[in-house]
């Protein structure tokens, strides 16, 4: 024990004769361990809150396709459906009797590159993200007119809208439509909180506002003659303005044990070709084929890490020729060369070891920091302790500088080995 105890002596001795070396080792450690953290934790949540861009719905409707494509236009917004649900289909999935609820999504629009996303009040109240999160109105209120808009957080921030201003949508999609419903503006009548969700980068209407702005439309074109704002009014007040179509449909279930079962009813629907999909399993399969960014960054890190411990091996190299003298002085005192080369190597794991104790420090500190802006901008939740992964990666690169280390230690063991035979000839 007391041998231990002075090989620890000499080991700190030693780094404090170099410390402004040593420091600088143990911030570039401490950096790469920050970068390694943050890239898992960045990563972490994106994969939590990309699986979690829709949450609370079981199932998502929409014609035969695929999943990924249903998910892409119904939940993303992008692309486009390979048809439309009918609404006696939609009546039809309503009387399922384990189903509990159903929201209607209508794609088609657009304005100024931003979806319209045609709806009803069910879908504040039912759609859900991140971890069962409700959809909130930072101002307004939702449809109250016919012709209301309800904006998400991007849409207004990058637009510059605010309450009471009026919004042309245009015919199909396009950052510039080339054929507007300018004869029916709508008028923004709420903005929603930000949910770092393509909800941010949708506009919401009613879906009898739908039908109103298609009412004049045949092939592509509006008549003439177009039919007036309030006669339009009086005619959805009085349920003439049914949407005769959607694109897609949320469900949610009264019990999950029914999923599969209403999933296969609806995929066997002999009226018309639908696809029910889960949205979990979907946007696995969708993670799959967008996630070489994700693991491009861990890539990224671990390079990082490679980088310091190599970073730490060099500077114990290039300092051995300079501690002659020390090793000359051990050797003197009676240190075996096996005591010189144990001492590299547990400066080696003191430096690394300090350096990631100090990124997990940072770390630690900031996330709780940069959760609450992270999570209001980009809807991430970012988990604030360490994982049993990070853990093993913390232990793997502590043993990694350990080994490395054995290389200069090898030279040590030469060095004094051949410093031991100089003294004695």
């Amino acid at each position: 024990m007391s041998k231990l105890r002075l090989l620890l002596r000499l080991v700190v001795a030693s780094l404090w004769s170099r410390r402004l070396a040593v420091l600088f080792v143990v911030l570039a450690v401490s950096v790469s361990t920050v970068l390694y953290l943050s890239v898992e934790r960045l990563r972490v949540g994106a994969w939590q809150s990309f699986s979690s861009t829709v949450s609370g719905t079981d199932l998502i409707v929409g014609a035969r396709s695929g999943g990924v494509q249903l998910m892409l236009y119904s939940v993303f917004r992008i692309g486009n459906a390979t048809n439309n649900i009918t609404m006696q289909s939609v009546r039809d999935i309503q009387t399922i009797a384990d189903v509990a609820w159903t929201v209607p999504l209508s794609l088609g629009d657009s304005y100024r590159g931003y979806r319209v996303v045609g709806t009803n009040d069910a879908y504040f109240e039912r759609y859900r993200y991140g971890r069962d999160r409700k959809l909130e109105l930072a101002q307004g209120a939702a449809f109250g007119d016919l012709f209301d808009v309800v904006l998400g957080s991007e849409v207004a921030d990058a637009l510059n809208y605010v309450i009471g201003d009026r919004v042309v949508v245009a015919h199909g999609l396009g950052r510039a439509g080339l054929v507007t419903h300018d004869d029916l503006p709508f008028t923004v009548s709420g903005i929603l909180a930000p949910t770092g969700t393509p909800v941010d980068r949708s506009l919401h209407v009613s879906l009898p506002a739908i039908t109103a702005i298609h009412v004049d439309w045949s092939t592509g074109a509006r008549a003439r003659n177009t039919t007036p704002a309030d006669v339009l009014r009086q005619r959805a007040a009085a349920g003439e303005l049914e949407a005769e179509a959607i694109t897609a449909l949320l469900v949610g279930m009264k019990s999950k044990l029914s999923v599969f079962r209403t999933a296969r009813a609806i995929n066997d629907y002999r009226q018309e070709p639908l696809l029910a999909v889960l949205p979990g399993v979907a946007l696995q399969e969708l993670w799959g084929v967008i996630g070489t960014a994700e693991r491009a960054l861990s890539a990224v890190a671990f390079m990082v890490v490679l980088t310091s411990i190599i970073g730490l091996v060099a500077t114990i190299l290039a300092t051995l020729e300079q501690r002659r003298r020390e090793i000359a002085i051990l050797r003197s005192l009676g240190a075996r060369p096996l005591v010189i080369s144990g001492l590299l190597v547990a400066e080696s794991a003191l430096v690394t070891l300090a350096g990631l104790v100090l990124g997990v420090l940072i770390v630690t500190i900031a996330t709780p920091l940069a959760a609450g802006w992270l999570r209001a901008n980009y809807g991430l939740d970012l988990p604030l302790t360490l994982s049993s992964g990070d853990i093993a990666v913390l232990a793997a690169i502590l043993a990694s500088s350990i080994v490395a280390a054995l290389l200069p230690a090898w030279r040590a063991y030469r060095m004094s080995l051949g410093e031991g035979l100089g003294a004695t000839t």
